[in-house]
């Protein structure tokens, strides 16, 4: 009697098994994010009055007149976009601990799927979230003078390379954090060092030495500052004044863009470990 031969899956069927828990995961984010619309709206209500309170606010305390005013809110506005994808991006993080806490981490930790496809299907969902935030934001961007051009994309393209980092750091804090209290102190405490360094509320051209370094240091202020050149329309606070310069030289933005990249993937990559280790 002849060998029955027993055909192989085909080889398409392989990523198609590996990415599917990207999608459910993805999905699983924009299902909460759908079935939650308070959630958006009450996400965009700090970065909101950032740009609107304390850009008029300060504007006030300078004595300035309407001209800089507008120039004020032209130079706040990237870091109020920025600041409008860090929360939903990380509260995929308290997702994660809170999975742990109820049980439905062990199931994850269970299904027979690749630690990193798990690990990457939540973080595009919570850059899609931060994204969807940061693309509410940009819909008013005529009140900081920015103009409403095919350049938005641009920008759009660069929030979501912002809320994936984000979402990587928050994903890393997770898998190492595993009280939920604990895990909220460490991100608050970890991200207002972040925007508050960042460039995002002041100039960064002539500042002291010592917080010179300190914003320069900071990756988040490439991010800011990669946003804040791509944006069409106003001249922020002077021609010079906002510039980010190192040693002279003004990074373009698509290095700074990748240097973004570049630390998504280091930390996407350290949560994957941990994550692994996880029991």
């Amino acid at each position: 009697m002849p060998a029955v031969q027993v055909a192989a899956p085909a080889a398409t069927d392989r990523p198609r098994h590996v990415l599917r828990p990207v999608a459910l995961l993805w999905r699983r984010e924009m299902t909460r994010l759908r079935h939650n619309p308070t959630r958006l709206a009450l996400g965009l209500v700090t970065p909101l009055l950032f740009l609107l309170v304390l850009g008029t606010g300060l504007n006030a305390a300078g004595g300035l007149g309407q001209a800089q005013l507008h120039d004020y809110r032209a130079f706040l506005f990237p870091g109020a976009v920025v600041m409008s994808v860090q929360a939903p991006a990380i509260a995929v993080g308290i997702s994660l601990v809170w999975d742990r806490r109820i049980g439905v981490l062990r199931q994850m930790l269970v299904a027979p799927v690749k630690r990193w496809s798990i690990v990457l299907g939540l973080a595009l969902g919570g850059a899609t979230t931060g994204g969807i935030y940061g693309l509410a934001v940009l819909a008013i961007a005529g009140v900081a003078g920015v103009h409403y051009t095919p350049m938005l994309l641009v920008a759009v393209l660069e929030l979501l390379l912002i809320a994936l980092l984000f979402t990587a750091l928050g994903l890393l804090a997770a898998v190492t954090v595993r009280q939920v209290d604990t895990f909220q102190i460490v991100v608050s405490l970890g991200l207002m060092p972040l925007m508050l360094f960042s460039g995002a509320m002041f100039p960064p051209a002539g500042l002291p030495g010592w917080l010179d370094a300190v914003v320069k240091l900071n990756p988040l202020t490439y991010g800011v500052d990669a946003v804040r050149r791509t944006l069409p329309g106003g001249n922020p606070l002077g021609a010079g004044q906002s510039r980010l310069l190192l040693w002279g030289w003004q990074p373009p933005v698509i290095a700074e863009l990748g240097l973004i990249a570049s630390l998504c993937v280091v930390a996407l990559s350290l949560a994957t470990h941990r994550f692994s280790r996880s029991q």
